[in-house]
């Protein structure tokens, strides 16, 4: 599955404000009003405060729950690891959600981990197996965080245990030990982004994020739009990297 939110990043990224602003404006002349305003509204809604990491998701309903989750739950950055097996969420269940996010796919756990925390994110692994806090004790507040989720069988990697700073479990009050990954997801993404946004972080995006999201997003909206964006402003509308 390609996902069109990358492909749009790769090919318009890197350009200032004014530069995506102008180019919206231009290209929200081809949808409705009602159109715009649910991007708007979706937009207002967008946090790279809080993302997601999965290490080797092998099947694809649990692949395009996590595409889903995160889309519904305005978490924008979605970050894979795909060492043993491919991230691939299926067509059909995904029905076109991952066009919203950014799959951002990463070559090793390692990698992953100095990326996210160059970018000054606490890794967070969810396991059962940990002196852990709870959805309801975790510090959003802290600061950004990253929440990691391991394979349907083994949990997360021992690389993601040693380099966690934090780790987080959803607590069982039956006989079953921890649910599974689609389900943890849900609930762990839905609690901790009410609570982030309950908060007084600043967890919205930046004025430059939501402008190129906002271009990206209308681009991904309106029909043949790479040749009238062409068409209008050159060929200096290509990412100039």
């Amino acid at each position: 599955m390609t996902n069109t939110g990358n492909s749009l990043r790769r090919r318009y990224g890197g350009h200032t404000p004014e530069w995506y602003d102008e180019r919206t404006d231009y290209m929200s002349g081809f949808l409705t009003g009602e159109r715009i305003q649910t991007l708007r509204r979706t937009l207002a809604m967008r946090t790279r405060y809080m993302t997601i990491l999965t290490e080797n998701t092998f099947h694809p309903q649990n692949a395009s729950a996590l595409v889903r989750h995160c889309e519904a739950f305005g978490v924008q950055d979605l970050h894979t690891v795909e060492t043993m097996c491919r991230f691939d969420p299926s067509v059909n269940i995904v029905r076109g959600t991952d066009k919203w996010i950014d799959i951002i796919r990463h070559d090793s756990t390692e990698e992953a981990i100095a990326s996210l925390k160059a970018s000054g994110y606490r890794i967070v692994a969810t396991t059962p197996h940990r002196e852990s806090c709870t959805p309801e004790t975790f510090d959003v507040e802290k600061g950004r965080f990253c929440l990691v989720f391991g394979t349907e069988h083994a949990g997360v990697s021992p690389q993601i245990i040693s380099a966690a700073d934090e780790f987080l479990r959803i607590p069982m009050c039956g006989m079953v030990e921890s649910l599974n990954v689609s389900a943890s997801a849900a609930i762990l993404i839905y609690m901790l982004s009410q609570r982030m946004r309950l908060s007084d972080v600043a967890w919205r995006l930046s004025e430059t994020e939501r402008s190129e999201v906002m271009f990206r997003w209308v681009m991904s909206s309106v029909r043949d739009a790479r040749r009238i964006l062409d068409r209008r402003f050159g060929a200096e509308a290509e990412n100039v990297k």
